[in-house]
């Protein structure tokens, strides 16, 4: 059948409050037009991340009522720890209250002066907590991956040459290598499994650790089975588990494929290394059988990935996605090609190529959206990952300018998507209209959660 239907029946929902194009536009000019200063009630269809916004099924909701809260050695951290165990392989699993307090504490251990870590793209949590330890991220993309047009299997890789030359470049004060599956800067792209090995070949040859940002780890196993020669036949689990076996430790929001509303982890294999993220682990998330969770959170993770690795759900889910991507491809819509594994990325630098980067044109376009429509989706360009030159003060733009729209898991249908790229459409069809953003307040870091614009005059 041409039609790949939801893997499931829906089983409880929750009202969208409908509004105008009036309302939105008082609501935007209070949030400073920045998206993340919005009530989620004022959204119609919520788009603006994949992270803890997936539905829970029923038998996560089932495990929810076997939590166990004890303080230490709950029973429901056992269960979590032998799922992720099964699962990673790593024998130190150390729970968090999400990814990003997983990499807080991984870098502040690995910490160096001077450190530097190379990879494919990081995240802007990663980049954040690499720099806050005072060390220095590195993106090291494909070619293809810098042209949102280009056609490529796996444009999530890390290059190679380019690689091998950081290393020689910066020597022994490269920490680690850090690889994203999928690559979610470079619009959701997977990464091969022939250029995970190598990747990890060469760390380990330069006495660099590979850590793997593997938050979703099981949509990059399902592009690896369908794109990559030899694992047609094998189960996506058997994929995972393969991926974390090239990896020295794993960082892991389960809020994106572990189904659930909150939690992470860290995965490691050495023993003096695990040790000391314990130990800042009790200084600031809580005691290690529950590292800021509760026993019902471990109960459901552990649930959520049991059942993320289900290859009826990965096929709707990947097609979801491509479903979306196809549409605003075939109407003319610059977008990042091929369909990512999460979400769909909107070329904002074709888009509105009239906008100069220093004014934000990917801001510009996520709040047009959201004033045409009320879908709301997230800036993934100059304002994340734009700076300063630090000889010049001029503005540094990031190698893409793209607006994110992230597909929560098991929540919309196809009738919502359908009504995301009617949106999408409109707004394209007007896009000469649009005028640029300035800034009026960033934080030093991850500025574009809190920062405050105002249109250019």
């Amino acid at each position: 059948m041409k039609t790949i239907i939801e893997p499931f029946r829906i089983k409880s929902v929750e009202p969208i409050r409908m509004t105008t194009r009036e309302e939105r536009e008082r609501l935007l000019r209070e949030a400073g037009w920045n998206l993340f200063l919005l009530h989620a009630n004022d959204v119609l269809i919520d788009l603006l991340t994949d992270s803890g916004t997936s539905s829970m099924s029923a038998m996560q909701w089932a495990a929810i009522m076997k939590g166990d809260e004890s303080y230490a050695g709950s029973p429901s951290y056992f269960v979590f720890e032998d799922e992720v165990r099964r699962l990673t392989g790593f024998p130190h699993i150390i729970p968090t209250h999400q990814g990003r307090a997983a990499e807080k504490i991984l870098f502040t251990v690995l910490n160096r002066p001077q450190a530097v870590y190379l990879g494919n793209t990081h995240f802007d949590t990663t980049r954040a907590n690499i720099e806050f330890a005072g060390a220095r991220a590195v993106d090291l993309q494909i070619p293809e991956a810098r042209v949102p047009s280009t056609k490529h299997p796996f444009k999530g890789n890390i290059d190679l040459n380019k690689l091998e030359d950081a290393f020689g470049k910066y020597g022994d004060r490269v920490r680690a290598v850090v690889m994203t599956v999928t690559n979610n800067s470079g619009g959701g792209q997977p990464v091969s499994m022939e250029n995970l090995r190598a990747a990890s070949r060469l760390a380990r040859s330069r006495n660099a650790l590979l850590i793997l940002d593997s938050c979703r780890f099981a949509e990059n196993a399902w592009f690896i089975k369908h794109r990559e020669e030899g694992y047609a036949g094998k189960s996506v689990t058997e994929i995972a588990r393969e991926m974390y076996s090239y990896a020295d430790a794993t960082t892991m929001s389960a809020k994106k494929d572990g189904l659930a509303n909150i939690g992470g982890f860290l995965g490691m294999h050495d023993d003096e290394l695990a040790m000391q993220a314990r130990n800042l682990l009790i200084l600031t998330e809580g005691f290690p059988t529950y590292g800021g969770l509760a026993g019902r959170d471990l109960e459901a993770i552990a649930q959520g990935l049991r059942e993320v690795v289900d290859e009826s759900y990965l096929r709707y889910r990947i097609r979801s996605v491509e479903y979306l991507t196809d549409k605003l491809e075939q109407a003319g819509v610059p977008v990042v090609l091929p369909a990512g594994g999460h979400a769909v990325y909107l070329d904002a630098g074709a888009f509105l190529s009239h906008i100069p980067a220093e004014q934000l044109p990917g801001q510009v376009l996520a709040n047009e959206l959201y004033l045409d429509g009320g879908v709301r989706g997230v800036e993934v360009g100059s304002l994340m990952f734009g700076r300063g030159d630090e000889g010049t003060g001029e503005h540094v733009a990031p190698p893409l300018e793209l607006v994110r729209r992230a597909i929560p898991r098991r929540v919309y249908t196809q009738s919502h998507i359908d009504y995301v790229s009617e949106v999408i459409l409109q707004v394209f069809a007007r896009r000469a209209e649009l005028r640029g953003l300035e800034i009026t307040y960033q934080a030093p870091f991850l500025r574009h959660f809190t920062a405050r614009m105002r249109p250019m005059a």
